[in-house]
């Protein structure tokens, strides 16, 4: 990792918006993807409930539970520990005050988590507001949210309309009047999302929202090339470590089957004299 590698604060998070420094986020679903994220030097990791998808196999991210997302964010805290971490609430887990306090202190307390993220806006105001007046750093997702895929009849880019559009700026005011210091905007044309990012006070960050937001997210799963069941439109492949893998692991199979491996040089030694030695209390053995 970077030798002056520095956790970002909620402050740097939100002066970004005036700075003009783009914020990069990366939702790690482990230790390793973690360590990867502090290495490189990524502001904020997130532990998304996509790993529901990326880790367990799951069609879409309502499978995902608590205790998966907290033994997950607990990973991801220990793989970076100079790195901001951001947990996103699962499925169902903030839809009433007293459910949502009580998990994102989960996430902030038994997984060191730095912020909690739920989705929603107008609707989820009064649960945001909550959120942030119980001393809980909290951002919010809108446009395609994927809690509430099945109402949008699958993945489909939101925000096409002008009357959806202005759905979507509606629930970004209510996101920055509840006190979030960032939003998520999630499968938005890129002009629209642009507008509504200039039209706020708090920064935004963007999957498959155009280059007008203020930061952008992607699964380190998927721009490295991982995880392949399916590419997003948004997705760049920035690496193929599933084709480099796969070969990889050919190569094994196949020195293990043509008896190549192990080798001398992967195989631990002992004394020749020890070697002897047992080689006699094994022929003892026998005749006994």
């Amino acid at each position: 990792m970077p030798d002056d590698q520095v956790k970002r604060t909620i402050s740097e998070i939100r002066d970004s918006k005036h700075t003009g420094e783009k914020m990069v986020y990366m939702s790690v679903p482990d230790y390793t993807s973690a360590q990867w994220a502090e290495m490189a030097g990524v502001d904020v990791a997130v532990v998304g409930d996509s790993l529901a998808m990326i880790a367990h196999g799951h069609p879409n991210t309502i499978p995902a539970t608590m205790d998966m997302m907290i033994m997950h964010s607990m990973a991801v805290r220990r793989g970076a520990p100079n790195t901001f971490v951001l947990g996103c609430m699962p499925y169902q887990s903030y839809n009433t005050l007293d459910r949502a306090l009580l998990n994102a202190t989960r996430f902030m307390q038994e997984a060191g988590c730095d912020a909690v993220k739920p989705q929603g806006g107008k609707s989820q105001a009064h649960i945001l507001k909550a959120l942030v007046d119980a001393g809980i750093p909290t951002a919010s997702h809108i446009g395609l949210t994927p809690h509430t895929v099945a109402m949008f009849g699958g993945f489909r880019i939101q925000g096409r309309t002008a009357e959806s559009a202005m759905k979507i700026l509606e629930d970004a005011f209510a996101i920055q009047d509840a006190g979030c210091f960032m939003l998520e905007f999630e499968a938005v044309p890129a002009k629209i999302a642009e507008i509504i990012s200039n039209q706020l006070e708090i920064p935004t960050i963007g999957i498959g929202a155009g280059a007008g937001t203020d930061g952008q997210i992607l699964l380190c799963y998927d721009l490295l090339g991982v995880f392949t069941d399916f590419k997003p439109k948004f997705t760049k492949r920035f690496a193929a470590l599933t084709e480099v893998a796969v070969t990889g692991i050919r190569q094994y199979v196949k020195e293990v089957k043509e008896g190549a491996f192990p080798d001398e040089d992967h195989s631990y030694a002992t004394p020749q004299e020890e070697y002897e030695k047992f080689l006699s209390m094994v022929e003892n053995r026998k005749q006994v």
